[in-house]
């Protein structure tokens, strides 16, 4: 059994994702509606509900192998504030480090440590942001290596994240889970030209890894849509009229395509605002935008089902939601509209966290188990077969 914290949980998705041979050993957020559903799904026996900058390392129980962090996005989305890691959202990440900084002073530190977050974090302030994140981690004594991972390549929704997975500088790491140069599939430019900025005493610690890419995947969004919604109800035939006819000539001409197709056909919308003029976009491609936080009506995703002549729509339920973002029908979501977008939208999606798992975080584990035999090592990696779900997958491009 590997054990690990988990920072900013939400909802538990990275719990999800890790699965039951990873034991969570402590659970933090300060969002009580979030923890709430926390609770729902996982119980409370882990979990502390308060703000990141109140705890300490007295609160971290043992000596975890990896210390999980998908820390707030605000004020580093490209919808935000750009005030970046100075932000009060996003700056809660050095509330983290500073927990990490005293487990290593403690001898206490994760052996792993997983930092996600939008891929905005690595433009903020001319790559700044990335590169003063990288670093702090390096001077704590970890090797770093970002990369960035779109959930469309496990679940049907367009969702690009950026993943900094550190590893303690004295773990061994095997030949095949790291590579000389960038890998295109997983390392943008933009990720390369933030690294490759960190001065030169930095790089020794930089880390290119090196990810088997799965299949494509083999389900589409239409796979995911209820037949019988709960929590939502279809627009009147006006409400989608008035949905139409928000769209341009060439979204409209997308609809029509669709519809002289004349079998089932199902898409998204999102609302957007264009040169001041609110516009209905959608595309029928089998993936859903990203999901976001239902800050307003423009930021909730409406599905449109297209039937030969008849076209329907209606907003994106909630469990459709939490399929694009990989958890099962039996994961329990909060009984408001609003708040069960705003859990999935704010999440990390468990397929991927699944991948990383398999792909990076048990070997790793394995390997500094194998370097360091004893009763202080740090606790066997889970091995893992490649679970079904992924058997069929491909590696999203960003």
């Amino acid at each position: 059994m590997a054990e690990f914290y988990e920072f900013f949980a939400g909802g538990g998705m990275a719990r999800a994702g890790l699965g039951a041979d990873w034991t969570c050993v402590f659970a933090n957020d300060f969002d009580p509606r979030k923890a709430d559903v926390y609770r729902a799904n996982w119980g409370e026996e882990h979990l502390r509900v308060a703000d990141v900058a109140t705890l300490t390392t007295a609160d971290l129980p043992g000596h975890a192998d990896l210390a999980w962090a998908s820390f707030p996005c605000q004020d580093l989305s490209l919808a935000g504030s750009g005030h970046g890691l100075r932000g009060s959202r996003s700056g809660t990440y050095w509330s983290f480090h500073t927990l990490i900084r005293g487990l290593v002073e403690e001898a206490r530190a994760p052996t792993l440590i997983t930092v996600e977050n939008v891929c905005g974090a690595i433009t903020s302030h001319r790559g700044e942001d990335l590169r003063a994140i990288l670093r702090a981690l390096i001077d704590l004594g970890y090797r770093v290596g970002p990369l960035v991972l779109d959930a469309a390549a496990f679940v049907p929704q367009s969702r690009a994240r950026l993943f900094i997975l550190a590893v303690r500088a004295n773990v061994p790491l095997p030949p095949r889970l790291h590579r000389p140069s960038p890998d295109p599939r997983v390392h943008p430019p933009a990720l390369v030209k933030a690294m490759r900025a960190l001065p030169e005493e930095d790089r020794p610690n930089l880390v290119w890894w090196d990810l088997t890419p799965p299949a494509p995947r083999p389900r589409s969004l239409a796979d995911l849509v209820e037949d019988e919604p709960q929590g939502v109800a279809w627009h009147t035939p006006e409400e989608t009229h008035a949905l139409l006819g928000m769209m341009t000539p060439v979204n409209r001409a997308r609809v029509e395509a669709a519809a002289h197709l004349g079998i089932r056909q199902v898409g998204t919308i999102y609302r957007r605002t264009r040169q001041g003029v609110q516009r209905a976009e959608v595309r029928f491609d089998g993936i859903a935008g990203c999901l976001r936080t239902p800050t307003g009506g423009s930021s909730r995703q409406t599905i449109l089902l297209v039937e030969g002549e008849r076209v329907r729509s209606r907003l994106l339920s909630p469990r459709e939601a939490a399929r694009l973002m990989g958890l099962p029908d039996s994961y329990q979501l909060p009984p408001r509209y609003n708040d069960a977008y705003r859990l999935a939208g704010d999440g990390v999606a468990a397929p991927v966290v699944t991948y990383l798992r398999d792909q990076l975080l048990g070997p790793l584990l394995a390997a500094a188990h194998a370097a360091q035999p004893g009763d202080d090592a740090p606790h066997h990696a889970p091995q893992h077969d490649a679970p079904d779900h992924l058997a069929h997958l491909a590696l999203g491009a960003d």
